[in-house]
Parts: C-alpha cells; sequence; structure tokens
C-alpha cells in the first residue's frame, strides 16, 4: 500500500498518536481522509475531461500515461520492436554473409591448389618459348 511497509506503517501510526494525541488522532484522519477523496476527485475530473478533449483516439488515457516516460513507451511500442526485428535480420544477414565469403574463400583456396598442382599446357608453352632478344636495346 503506497510502497510503505508494515513495520513503516506502525512507525507512523505511533508517531501520529504521539503527535496529535488519541483525542485529536480521528478528527485528523477524517480531515485527511476528506483531502485524499477531493483530490482523487479532481484528478478523476481532470482525467475525463481529457479523455472528451482529445476525442476517441485517448478513450483508454489513464494518469499514468501523462508521465513522458510511459507516454513515449507505449505509443513507440510498435515502432521499438520493429527497429528490434530488423536489427536482428541484419544481424542473421551479416552472419550468413560471413559464412558465404568464408565458403567462397575456401573453394577460391581449393581452385588454386588444384591450379597449382597440375601445370597447365599455356604455362608450359610460355616457360619453353625462348626469350627474345634485341641487340640495340643494350
Amino acid at each position: 500500500m503506497f510502497g510503505i511497509s508494515g513495520t513503516e506503517l506502525l512507525i507512523i501510526i505511533v508517531l501520529a498518536v504521539l503527535m496529535f494525541g488519541p483525542e485529536r488522532l480521528p478528527e485528523f484522519s477524517r480531515k485527511a481522509a476528506r483531502v485524499f477523496i477531493y483530490l482523487r476527485g479532481i484528478a478523476n475530473n481532470a482525467q475525463s475531461t481529457l479523455r472528451t478533449e482529445l476525442g476517441p483516439e485517448f478513450a483508454d488515457l489513464k494518469l499514468q500515461d501523462l508521465n513522458p516516460k510511459s507516454f513515449v513507451r507505449k505509443h513507440l511500442a510498435n515502432e521499438v520492436a520493429a527497429l528490434e526485428d530488423a536489427q536482428r535480420e541484419v544481424m542473421e544477414a551479416t552472419k550468413s554473409l560471413g559464412d558465404a565469403t568464408k565458403l567462397a574463400g575456401q573453394e577460391a583456396d581449393a581452385a588454386a591448389n588444384t591450379l597449382k598442382a597440375a601445370p597447365s599446357p599455356v604455362a608450359a608453352a610460355v616457360a619453353l618459348a625462348p626469350t627474345p632478344f634485341d641487340p640495340e636495346a643494350t
């Protein structure tokens, strides 16, 4: 209740009895209850006025929604979820691209190794061809 534990409530009651005395305590508690009911009525009236003035799209408006953090969280929840989905898709695409790159590199290495193992006829012909000599160039 109001974020107060049992021991704290007991301490408040004992302090109230000591400060106001047992004779005046019921009077102060009635006054406190009236003030609380009055403030709750003002809050409910303000809430209903806001609902009627803002229109039907804000029919589910609560006083907690007027807190800027909760207001933003409530109205941007779908957008945040869409951004998280997009982020997850980008991460999956990055991972699959990395896997494909790794596989392509392995295949390229394997192809290079097979080319090194078996000399091609073009490479053999180039190696056996005489080198042109130009006596005037030296």
